[in-house]
């Protein structure tokens, strides 16, 4: 049995055949979690958090692993992760302007992604496909390439109408596919578009496809947080999106738990 001590973050990802996981651990060091499918694991939290922004104590955290004056004033927390529509990076404004030019004043992508439904979607072009396997999708395309943020943040206000911009997690995790061509899906999404922005209607087509490391898809999940269960041991099931399958249908997002001490075994 191997044991560790370490902080949760958001696990690291790779599309290959199959996604392949890695939980991060705090000496740099990388766990490759897809040979540990079927195996017995153990997470037992230590009751301590760190925020995954100042590093400092917090007895809470906010937007996955923020302390509350991080939450409240860090460019990591601001409105512009939520809403791209309100990014004002490209102007030389935000909580930080630096780290605005670095990761909102670059290229993003809209997409469209199948899982629950066809989500219409927002992402710096860096992070495709990340930012889709982190959401679970099964299949994705780029329907618009565009030069900062808040523009791809309007096409997206105006496909919502039309589109979902959230991913019904329970779903996701049961593998309930909707049966809907993305090819045609982004077809229709240009019959709803201003004109304005058709110049950046992406002209790449190719549809991926996207297997994640799950043997079995339960037909119900439980979700599980380490505040009201602080010791997990189960037989380690899959994996997908930032979730674990674990026993008894029950599975824990390891993103919502970034910064929580953990001790790991397996």
């Amino acid at each position: 049995m191997t044991k560790f001590h370490t902080h949760l973050t958001k696990m690291p990802v790779s599309l290959e055949d199959e996604v392949q996981y890695h939980l991060r651990q705090d000496n740099g060091d990388m766990l490759h979690m897809n040979p540990l499918i079927g195996s017995e694991i153990a997470i037992c939290f230590d009751g301590v958090i760190h925020c995954i922004v100042c590093g400092k104590k917090t007895k809470k955290s906010f937007g996955n692993g923020a302390c509350y004056p991080c939450f409240m004033n860090a460019p990591e927390s601001s409105p512009c992760i939520v809403r791209p529509e309100l990014c004002e990076a490209h102007l030389g404004k935000g909580r930080d302007v630096e780290w605005e030019e670095t990761h909102h004043n670059q290229e993003h992508v809209v997409y469209l992604a199948k899982s629950s439904a066809i989500k219409i979607g927002v992402t710096r072009k860096t992070q495709v496909p990340t930012r889709w396997i982190d959401q679970g999708a099964s299949e994705a395309i780029i329907l618009a390439e565009l030069p900062y943020r808040q523009l791809a943040g309007l096409i997206e206000v105006q496909m919502k109408e039309f589109f979902t911009d959230k991913t019904n997690w329970q779903r996701m995790l049961k593998n309930e596919v909707v049966d809907i061509d993305l090819l045609e899906a982004k077809e229709e999404a240009l019959n709803y578009l201003d004109e304005e922005y058709f110049e950046y209607i992406s002209d790449k087509d190719e549809v991926i496809s996207i297997s994640y490391p799950v043997h079995q898809y339960p037909d119900k999940v439980k979700s599980i947080k380490l505040d009201s269960t602080p010791i997990i041991e189960s037989k380690l099931h899959g994996i997908k999106g930032q979730y674990l399958y674990l026993d008894n249908n029950q599975v824990i997002n390891i993103r919502n738990h970034s910064g929580y001490l953990v001790h790991i075994e397996y």
